[in-house]
């Protein structure tokens, strides 16, 4: 097996990178859809969140509300790091779950947004930080999730600058460019992953 952790900032374009790779033959390992499902009601990283954030962050169904909650996290530091505090363990260990699930001769690829604040660099055979320039990131924010200039500061500022991405990285893609560049670094990547034979890529 191979374990591969994959970065890059809000807006990078990671999501287009584990699409790729996963039609290559990857198993993602998506932390983002983990985060979601370690807080669905009835569990108890749900039960910590409202307790800890108490009922303003509920919608009327009595689900998350995501905007709300991000809203008071993106404001304060200490209330990330508790909001941190509750969802990372349980994010690691069902991903854990699903590392195990696949076969001995995979490639897992594990989608971690906070791979490098999060001191988990060291945890895989290969880190790829998908990278662009900090004004891309604002406009793809801007256009694609309806942000404005200074929310999208805000949540750019409160991850890793980008030369402390690129300083944990193994293997930087540029995706500053069209989806084609893009599709052919990963061909590159995917080469270097791939056990020889195991896994024909698209096209």
């Amino acid at each position: 097996m191979t374990r591969v952790g994959l970065t890059g900032g809000i807006g990078s374009g990671k999501s287009a990178v584990t699409a790729l790779l996963r039609e290559r033959g990857a198993v993602v390992v998506d932390a983002d859809v983990l985060a979601h499902e370690v807080v669905e009601p009835g569990t108890p990283g749900f039960a910590a969140v409202v307790e800890r954030f108490g009922d303003g962050v509920l919608d009327s169904d009595g689900r998350l509300d995501r905007p709300a909650l991000g809203a008071v996290v993106f404001a304060d530091e200490q209330a990330r790091r508790d909001l941190e505090a509750i969802i990372h363990p349980r994010v690691r260990a069902r991903a854990a779950e699903l590392e195990a699930a696949a076969g001995p001769d995979a490639v897992v690829v594990h989608d971690v947004p906070l791979l490098v604040e999060t001191g988990q660099a060291e945890l895989y055979d290969l880190v790829v930080v998908v990278d662009v320039p900090v004004e891309t990131q604002i406009e793809r924010l801007a256009s694609n999730r309806g942000m404005s200039r200074a929310e999208a500061e805000s949540r750019i500022a409160a991850q890793a600058t980008r030369e402390q991405r690129r300083g944990a990285a193994d293997v930087v893609i540029d995706n500053s460019g069209t989806l084609a560049d893009l599709a052919d670094a990963v061909d590159v990547l995917w080469r270097r992953l791939a056990p020889r034979g195991s896994v024909t890529p698209p096209g």
